[in-house]
């Protein structure tokens, strides 16, 4: 069955007349990013060459995916824009509530029954308003998504970082927050800044231990976890065209990692096979009547230095299998360097736990290349050292994984534990034995991210990245620096046995298989389904409209925390134990910065309140503060809000009292949620000024009131000893963004505008 293929035919009937203008207006061949960008343009046929990194852009997304920890808020933001339905095919994921601790049909009941309120919350309002709903053990939203909805060409945006996954079926898809969301299920254009692009070309083919993983981790290593901030990063070369697609998907699902807008693969015959292995040869159809617009031209790949702003070369037949980390993804390692890399650093080499899934490694191929390595291990008589876990990516690939055997295989280790068709550890979702006691240790996986206390809240667990079947192999030996190209493995006779290289299928030979793949369609008409949120409720929270701008300079503002270094959305809004609240605005706001490390005293949760001089939590200190009607900033390092696109890291503060947000640079999806809550969201025009700033400093505004396109605003901070001083903050607020501010948010611009 394939979703909307009336929408996907539509799309590519406009295809060759919007080529044809884009080629008119530019001048120039054109890359696949550029082509699928104009060809959505909220305008229609272009009309003036947009300026890379520079000019804003609308643009008119195909269809809208929502995982349930973001769709919560989303959803509650869309139930106020006074639509009857969305706009255009939206789909919510259950994916993200469901705590890996036993195996999956006791964990499965066990997150039913304790996320019942929240689950019944998202199938009523599906329901209400015309969205598909992927019930709990459906699968994980990018996974389901590649299988169901993604198709080569098309425009797509998602509330999850990871979003980005659907380019490994040729998608411009990108991760945002759910304000965003609710623009375009509310039929409204959505803004982007138009990226810049990075080529990398793939030559070679890849051989015996090196997977598409490796590619990624390699790219990681390379642009390092802000490299790809405002760049889309397309694939192309021989070595991309002898991808699988899910291969595929897993390099442009790690394109989160390096900050990039998006990451894509030209439409091939990968793409094919996949499409019609699931049930979408109609796809395949349709997409080949237009087939030369669905890749880059010929000229561009070419020379692409002429149109790419970067270009990177990968020799796929020389690149070797990495290990990334710990605490950042993109610290890249090649497994012969590791052991010695380890010695040095100090990290932990024994391995209790080797985790498999995620959006990232969690399809057919993957789990069947790993259970080659297991398969082998067993028939050599290896007992694996380390425990094994395993989070196929949905129903669809775990009952064909399980009907072919690859599951057996898996549980011939009698300490692998086959979990729910969800996020999991990946996400934090996971209740780990003994993670509470803080001891060091190592962790191997094969997910996207490896920040600290990610997984199990340990923070002293280091987590290392790498390929599924690199990931099994370390579960056999127990080692992280263990090289299964050169190194033995001692059998139970005492014999050194080494692992034969991976094996698998890129697709099953018999087709993909499942009884209930999960899915529930919206009633045709919604208007009679009544949503109810419980006034009484920890978990669901009504909205209320955040205030609107005075029109006057803030003035008397405290420094609630400067952040020191590496401050994530996960150290502003953790998630693990605080997924349950993210549709209870208020609640959830008790994480807010817990996590982000106050550069006065260089601990966590922990600043100074300004109204007794006494120290307190993030949270009970800014309430302090709101309480008092006193405003207040937060000052941050580099790269502030890199990771998930969960927007509850900008709402929170918004909620709370927080106006400003003062920073050395932005991740680019945090920075888009400040504007849309209508907060302000600043860089420092000299970076050395994050010094100055101390820690009893008042601020104040001193031309707020003339804030404008592209002028600098002048922020004083008055310090104890009566000297002061001046600092200069950069933005990227257009007209539009500063109308949200103005309203206090973009939903509210929204609903005035309805009215």
């Amino acid at each position: 069955m394939t979703f909307d293929i009336d929408m996907i035919k539509k799309v590519y009937e406009r295809y060759p007349e919007r080529i044809a203008a884009a080629r008119q207006i530019t001048g120039k061949p054109l890359t696949l990013s550029e082509k699928i960008l104009y060809t959505h343009l909220w305008e229609g046929n272009a009309t003036k060459e947009h300026e890379r990194g520079n000019s804003y852009v609308d643009f008119a997304p195909d269809r809208v995916a929502m995982q349930d920890a973001t769709a919560q808020m989303a959803l509650l933001q869309f139930m106020q824009a006074g639509k009857a339905k969305v706009a255009v095919p939206s789909t919510a994921h259950a994916d993200h509530l469901i705590q890996a601790r036993v195996g999956a049909e006791s964990d499965l009941q066990e997150g039913i029954n304790k996320n019942s309120e929240v689950f019944n919350f998202l199938g009523s309002v599906c329901d209400k308003y015309g969205i598909g709903f992927w019930k709990p053990g459906a699968g994980i939203i990018h996974q389901v998504v590649l299988e169901n909805y993604a198709f080569p060409g098309g425009m797509m945006i998602g509330t999850d970082s990871h979003t980005v996954n659907a380019g490994g079926l040729g998608m411009v898809a990108i991760g945002v927050g759910g304000a965003d969301a609710v623009d375009v299920m509310a039929g409204m254009a959505w803004e982007l800044k138009m990226p810049k692009l990075i080529g990398v070309k793939l030559t070679g083919k890849m051989s015996g231990w090196t997977s598409a993983k490796d590619v990624i981790l390699k790219v990681a290593g390379i642009l390092t976890v802000k490299g790809g901030t405002g760049c889309i990063v397309e694939y192309f070369g021989d070595g991309a065209i002898s991808l699988s697609a899910t291969g595929k998907g897993t390099i442009c699902n790690m394109g989160a990692e390096i900050g990039a807008t998006t990451s894509t693969f030209g439409y091939d015959d990968s793409m094919r096979r996949y499409l019609a292995s699931t049930g979408r040869q109609d796809v395949v159809d349709a997409a080949d009547k237009v087939a030369e617009h669905l890749t880059g031209d010929a000229e561009v790949y070419a020379n692409p230095e002429q149109y790419f702003d970067q270009v990177i070369e990968i020799n796929l037949s020389e690149l070797a299998p990495h290990l990334n980390g710990p605490f950042t993804p993109d610290l890249a390692t090649p497994v012969s360097e590791f052991k010695a890399k380890a010695e040095a650093n100090g990290w932990p080499i024994e391995v209790e736990w080797a985790l498999i899934g995620s959006c990232t490694n969690s399809s057919y191929e993957d789990l069947s290349r790993a259970a080659s390595i297991v398969e082998d291990a067993v028939a050599k008589g290896v007992k694996p050292k380390a425990i094994l876990g395993i989070n196929p990516g949905s129903e669809q690939v775990k009952f064909t994984a399980e009907r072919d055997g690859f599951l057996d295989s898996f549980r011939k280790f009698e300490n692998a534990r086959i979990f729910t068709n969800a996020c999991g550890p990946c996400i934090g979702q996971w209740d780990r034995e003994g993670a509470d006691k803080g001891e060091k240790n190592s962790i191997i996986h094969s997910f996207n991210r490896n920040f600290a206390k990610r997984a199990d809240g340990n923070p002293n667990t280091h987590a290392f990245v790498a390929s599924p079947e690199m990931v099994a192999a370390i579960a056999i030996s127990g080692r992280l620096d263990f090289n299964p190209i050169t190194d033995t493995l001692t059998a139970e006779n005492g014999e050194q046995i080494k692992l034969n290289e991976p094996s698998g299928s890129e697709l099953p030979s018999k087709g993909f298989a499942v009884d209930d793949n999960g899915y529930q369609a919206p009633s045709e008409d919604g208007s009679t389904v009544e949503v109810k949120v419980s006034p009484t409720s920890d978990r669901l929270q009504l909205l209320e409209e955040f205030p609107a701008w005075d029109g006057k300079n803030i003035t008397g503002a405290r420094v609630l925390i400067k952040a020191f270094g590496k401050c994530t959305t996960d150290h502003i809004s953790m998630a693990g134990p605080w997924l349950k609240y993210r549709g209870h605005l208020d609640n959830i706001s008790n994480n807010m910065l817990i996590g982000a490390v106050n550069a006065y005293n260089m601990e966590t949760n922990k600043v100074k309140n300004q109204l007794d001089g006494a120290y307190g939590e993030v949270p009970a200190v800014q309430r302090a503060y709101k309480a008092a009607g006193i405003p207040s900033i937060v000052v941050g390092d580099q790269n502030y809000g890199e990771g998930s696109s969960r927007e509850h890291a900008a709402m929170e503060p918004r909620h709370l009292g927080v106006k400003a947000v003062l920073v050395k640079s932005f991740a680019r999806i945090h920075e888009t949620n400040l504007k849309k809550q209508g907060m302000l969201g600043l860089t420092f025009a000299d970076e050395t000024d994050y010094d100055k700033i101390q820690e009893d400093d008042m601020v104040n505004f001193l031309d707020l009131d003339q804030f404008a396109p592209g002028k600098q605003l002048t922020l004083e901070f008055i310090h104890t000893d009566g000297t002061k001083d001046t600092v200069l903050a950069n933005h990227t607020y257009n007209d539009q963004q500063i109308d949200w501010f103005k309203a206090g948010s973009a939903l509210n611009l929204i609903k005035q505008q309805e009215n």
